[in-house]
């Protein structure tokens, strides 16, 4: 009976220490668990299990030690207090921590006023935008700006600078400020990304340059053509000269040039009123104007509203130019140009050229000229070229042009001369693969004027849809003229254009390999 109880007594205690071993392992086990998801439980469940779990760590003897708790989270301390000059409250939402992207020229000491010579101030207002990308020179509204010739340079300028023009910038109409004479006013050079826009004013105040104008300078060939009926030659009237300077230098500026950039944008704007020629673009890759106006009277001596040479990629639409010359001037150099939905007049038309002058050679490619109004121009639209130049002119499209008391809506001039002579000479500037359609309205000299040169005639000229009837008014009225003009027309003119012949020259001298383009 005692072995039995014996027995007994010891197989119970092997099952309560089994049974209290495995309660240990599974506490520990759970525990072990339930660190490693609180580690960063709060400093008051720490305080709470930290002595257990240190005596865990003690009795686990060459194993992997477990990761010590942290210490407590000491609380957040309290705000700096602000220094002298700072808010003391965090800064609303749209606070600029980095550098300005504006630049006002009145922060840089323009006084606006119409009086005080502004030109250093939108200088130092340059110098720091053209050091941030993407910035913008604000010219303000309600203020006007004298400025005299300044150039807003690159090329280490940084990319999409925009000139916001809400305000007017007037030309100095002092002598003393142009020195000798400069060949531009306001002048942007080498930069990528360049954009002027805004409702302002560019103004160059240029009627003290216009009546200075010497007798010899060029003169459009065509005014040779336009005859009155009382056989005077008309002469236009000469502006009034001012008080407010004397004699300007002979030569005059451009208004607003761009030289050897990319990617331009003018839009919005008004320039009026230039020296000379108002908006050039030279050397340029990527030209956009839109919505915007060129204004300056009729009579007012080669002030050309868009001058383009050597550029390329130009679009030029919804704008209207009035001048008096070219309402666009195309150049040699230029290729991809496309013109649409412009209001011309007055003015002398839109032309290719002159080209070839002093026997220089030109290239012109891919010309769309679409979508235009002329009223009272001298010209509608016209390519000219000197006699002893080289090169070429292919690819031009006249589309859908309706004129309204235009002098002489087509021309093609290939003897054009602005001297009072020009000697006859053999080599010329090709032309091929000129296009005309859609031009209809009236006329008041001639509808049509096709003078190609003798040793290297006009070839693929196209009619097509050309409806033009005469205005008698002042001037003697002429039967259209070609010479040397091969092509084809697709449909019937008014009036009849017979003068064109069909095919190809039988004989005419080819180009040169250097002449061609």
């Amino acid at each position: 009976m005692s072995g039995f109880s014996f027995k007994r007594f010891t197989f119970m205690v092997f099952i309560a220490f089994l049974v209290w071993s495995w309660s240990i392992d599974t506490c520990n086990a759970r525990r072990g668990k339930h660190w490693r998801r609180t580690r960063s439980a709060s400093t008051s469940l720490y305080k709470k299990k930290g002595k257990h779990h240190g005596n865990s760590q003690h009795h686990s003897n060459g194993s992997r030690s477990k990761p010590k708790a942290p210490s407590p989270k000491p609380s957040s301390p309290p705000p700096p207090k602000p220094k002298e000059g700072m808010p003391s409250t965090p800064p609303t939402k749209g606070y600029n921590y980095g550098p300005s992207t504006t630049f006002n020229v009145l922060d840089f000491g323009a006084k606006g006023d119409g009086i005080t010579d502004d030109t250093k101030a939108f200088q130092a207002a340059w110098v720091d935008a053209c050091k941030v990308e993407a910035s913008t020179i604000i010219v303000p509204s309600e203020f006007e700006f004298l400025v005299g010739p300044i150039s807003f340079s690159g090329p280490y300028c940084q990319r999409n600078i925009v000139f916001q023009l809400d305000g007017t910038i007037i030309a100095p109409t002092n002598s003393k400020a142009w020195g000798s004479g400069v060949l531009q006013w306001l002048q942007f050079t080498k930069l990528v990304g360049i954009t002027i826009h805004g409702k302002g004013i560019i103004d160059g105040r240029g009627s003290v340059w216009w009546q200075d104008s010497p007798l010899d300078d060029p003169i459009d060939d065509e005014t040779k053509l336009v005859v009155p009926l009382n056989n005077m030659e008309e002469n236009a009237p000469v502006p009034i000269r001012t008080s407010l300077g004397g004699k300007m230098p002979s030569i005059k500026p451009t208004a607003l040039r761009f030289y050897g950039s990319f990617n331009v944008t003018v839009t919005g704007i008004t320039i009026q009123n230039s020296q000379q020629c108002h908006l050039k673009f030279d050397n340029c890759i990527g030209v956009l104007v839109f919505n915007m106006s060129i204004s300056s009277p009729g009579d007012s001596p080669n002030t050309d509203g868009i001058h383009l040479q050597n550029s390329k990629d130009v679009l030029i639409h919804s704008t209207n130019l009035a001048c008096g010359d070219d309402c666009v001037s195309i150049q040699t150099g230029c290729t991809n140009v496309y013109i649409h939905n412009v209001n011309c007049g007055p003015g002398h038309g839109i032309s290719i050229g002159g080209l070839g002058k002093d026997n220089t050679k030109a290239c012109v490619s891919n010309i769309t000229v679409r979508d235009i109004n002329m009223h009272n121009t001298m010209n509608g639209v016209r390519i000219k070229t000197w006699q002893g130049g080289s090169g070429s002119v292919h690819g031009v499209l006249f589309s859908n042009i309706q004129v309204s008391e235009v002098q002489i809506p087509i021309i093609i001039d290939q003897f054009y001369c602005d001297k009072s002579n020009c000697k006859n000479q053999t080599s010329a500037v090709a032309l091929s693969g000129i296009h005309y359609e859609k031009i209809r309205g009236t006329y008041t000299v001639k509808p049509v004027h096709f003078a190609c040169s003798d040793s290297l005639p006009c070839m693929e000229v196209t009619l097509t849809a050309i409806e033009l009837k005469p205005l008698q008014e002042q001037y003697h009225l002429y039967d259209s003229f070609c010479w040397q003009t091969f092509g084809e027309l697709y449909s019937p003119t008014v009036p009849q254009i017979d003068c064109i012949q069909l095919g190809k020259p039988s004989r005419n001298r080819i180009q040169a390999d250097h002449d061609s383009c």
